[in-house]
């Protein structure tokens, strides 16, 4: 078969081919009378063989390899042709993320593009220093996903706060650019979204921080509940109190729940939620002392009911603790009544 021929029925052209013969991949096996290439069927099939190893990233160094060597072992070289695909589509998800960064920004002349460009490289400076200064710049005007981002893969505490502050303060919309971090197989990842949406003002981040509370890690549980309460949300509860329970930020889980029995009308919930732990079966003596002393941050009228109670319980450090508690509460509600 001629080359032309073979170009039409392997899809390879007649330049290839030659190039092809040249490197010795491909070779035809004869020729004609009056000189031309003539492929056998074996010559056309170690083509197709070439054109499906290209396929899979391979040089044509490579595929020569593969194919004249009997005993070439695969598994190497996939291996390394893996690890190459995968730093190349890094760098290509680089590129993308910066090219979407600059479209975000609205540019509408190139010394904008070229002071974006300059932003999102300090942001992605190793420096933490670096990256601070970037955040913190007075002529800084970074696009809320860009910031949003470099939140979600901030592990410098002071770039964190640095990045939440800013966030706080951007107009647009910045919990839709936050909501994928709460997605995140990534724990840490979602504890700093969580952290970002709870700095946010207003009402729009409820909604995410709402679906954290049965986030599996606690601390994103924590933080959503802690902020939630700060807003009045009763869904809020049972976390806080089972972070008194657990002992995780229980001081601030239990003045969140003060102020909710205070001013949201949710007191009788919050009260028997916290009577239902001191009376659990399992409840350690640790457990219950932590909950004894988050009564005091409960409306008086409801703390001192709950505390009298306990003054006859039968563990004498729980009793004795709030025999005393509800002597003080009760000393120091007189002298404000007195004054």
């Amino acid at each position: 078969m001629l080359i032309g021929e073979v170009a039409r029925r392997s899809g390879v052209s007649a330049r290839m081919l030659r190039h092809y013969e040249s490197l010795g991949l491909v070779a035809p096996t004869g020729r004609t009378v009056g000189g031309y290439r003539e492929y056998a069927e074996a010559d056309i099939q170690r083509i197709f063989h070439v054109e499906s190893l290209r396929t899979l990233g391979l040089s044509l160094r490579q595929i020569g390899q593969v194919l004249d060597d009997p005993g070439f072992a695969p598994a190497a070289l996939i291996g390394e042709l893996i690890r190459e695909t995968e730093r190349r589509l890094a760098r290509e998800q680089e590129l993308l993320k910066r090219l979407r960064a600059v479209d975000a920004s609205e540019p509408d002349e190139w010394e904008s593009v070229l002071r974006i460009v300059e932003l999102l490289r300090g942001l992605g400076s190793p420096s933490a220093a670096r990256r601070q200064q970037t955040v913190l710049a007075p002529e800084a005007d970074v696009p809320a996903p860009v910031l949003a981002e470099a939140a979600l893969a901030e592990a410098d505490p002071h770039v964190a706060g640095a990045l939440r502050w800013a966030l706080a303060r951007v107009d647009e919309d910045v919990v839709a650019s936050l909501v994928p971090g709460l997605e995140s197989e990534d724990a840490e990842v979602r504890r700093r979204a969580v952290r970002v949406l709870a700095d946010l003002p207003g009402e729009e981040p409820v909604a995410a921080l709402t679906s954290a509370l049965a986030d599996p890690d606690p601390q994103v549980r924590g933080h959503a509940a802690l902020a939630l309460g700060a807003r009045g949300s009763a869904e809020a509860v049972p976390v806080l109190v089972a972070m008194i329970v657990a002992g995780v930020n229980d001081v601030d889980a239990a003045e969140v729940l003060g102020a909710l029995a205070s001013g949201q009308g949710l007191a009788d919930s919050i009260k028997l939620a916290l009577v239902n732990e001191l009376a659990a079966p399992a409840a350690s003596h640790a457990v219950r002392m932590r909950l004894v002393q988050a009564l005091v941050e409960l409306p008086n009228t409801i703390a001192l009911d709950l505390l009298h109670g306990l003054t006859e319980d039968e563990d004498r450090t729980v009793a004795r603790t709030s025999a005393a508690l509800a002597d003080s509460m009760t000393k120091a509600h007189r002298r404000r009544a007195g004054g």
